[in-house]
Formats: C-alpha cells, sequence, structure tokens
C-alpha cells in the first residue's frame, strides 16, 4: 500500500484536505488506495483558514518516506511560498514520489519551489493570476478542472479536488471503483477536466 501524505500548513483550505481524503480513505475502497498520514511544517494542531484545526502527525523532521502526496490551497499559501524550509522539502520529497497531487492554490508551492518547470498544470481560477506568478516555468491551464502531467496532478478550486481524486481512483483502480466511491458520498463526479465551468 502506497503511503500518502497530507501537507498541512496554517490557513489551509479544509475541504482541499478532506474531500480528497474521503474518496481515498473510504472504507468501501477494496483495497484501499493509501496509508493516509498529516504532515505540516511542525507535528501538532495545525488550523485551517476556515477555523477547525486539524493534527499532523508528523513534522517534515520526522516523516516517513512517502509514495503520494497531496498539497492543499487555502489562503495560507501565500505565507508558506516564502517558507524556504517547506519548500525545500517539497523538493525533495516530490522528487521521490510515485503520485503527486496539487488542490486549489496549493499547486503556487510546487511552482515556486520550481518543481512544475515545464510541466502543464492548473489552480484555482479565482486566485490564478497570483498562482501563475509564483511559477513563470510552469505550462499553465486556465481552463481546466484538473491537469495530469505525468505524476503530477493539480486541480483548480476546492471541490475540483473531489473530482481529480475520483479520476485517481479510477486510474488506479478502475473505473468502476471511483464510481461507486462517486454514488456512496453522492457526488456528482464531473469526469471531463476539461469541462471548468469557472475558468
Amino acid at each position: 500500500m502506497r503511503r500518502l501524505g497530507v501537507l498541512l500548513f496554517p490557513g489551509f483550505e479544509l475541504l482541499d484536505v478532506f474531500g480528497p481524503v474521503e474518496v481515498f480513505a473510504n472504507r468501501n475502497l477494496t483495497p484501499p488506495l493509501f496509508d493516509t498520514v498529516t504532515v505540516a511544517p511542525a507535528k501538532g494542531l495545525v488550523e485551517s483558514a476556515q477555523g477547525p484545526k486539524a493534527p499532523a502527525e508528523f513534522g517534515l523532521d520526522d516523516c516517513p518516506p512517502l509514495q503520494a502526496i497531496l498539497v492543499p490551497g487555502g489562503m495560507g499559501t501565500r505565507q508558506q511560498v516564502e517558507n524556504a524550509e517547506l519548500l525545500a522539502w517539497l523538493r525533495a520529497r516530490c522528487a521521490d514520489a510515485e503520485l503527486v497531487l496539487t488542490v486549489c492554490t496549493g499547486t503556487s508551492l510546487l511552482a515556486r519551489a520550481g518543481i512544475l518547470d515545464g510541466r502543464r498544470a492548473t489552480t484555482n481560477k479565482r486566485s490564478f493570476d497570483w498562482v501563475v506568478g509564483q511559477g513563470p516555468g510552469v505550462q499553465w491551464v486556465r481552463r481546466a478542472r484538473w491537469v495530469e502531467d505525468g505524476k503530477f496532478t493539480t486541480s483548480s478550486g476546492v471541490t475540483a479536488g473531489i473530482d481529480m481524486a475520483l479520476a485517481v481512483v479510477a486510474r488506479l483502480s478502475g473505473i468502476a471503483e471511483a464510481e461507486r466511491i462517486a454514488a456512496i458520498i453522492e457526488h456528482v463526479w464531473n469526469r471531463d477536466p476539461d469541462v471548468d465551468p469557472f475558468a
């Protein structure tokens, strides 16, 4: 089983994290795709942009090996793009990971770290221009619900992360599993990554 590391930081967007985690950790997915852990710049409770806190099981310095990484967005990305330690951690961990996923402005962290240079990517449409400014070497796709480029999959804002997560399930476990989870969580899955009503 792959270990999925979900990055938390002060001001992360709740649904960017727990939407995809609901999909990946759904008890009805057999076998489970991921063993999910949370990691933050410092271990302990991390306050979201909406207020509720989530526990980070690991800090950057004691995080175990990760086969997959999920980077959420949120207002906190505005501060984290200046966090040299976090950006260096992302460079190292993304180089080793088999799968790297971002939701919303989480893409800005990979862009600022230079990880997405030369690759196609997308992000939240309301913050699109700001995120583009973090990575001029990225091939930005404005009209996309999510974009796949090798092991990197980047998605648009908030609920797009759920559609992206279902697409990852379909790729790794088959479309029937993705459809089953979408029905269980009563989500109308937008299956076409190019259909982006918010672009």
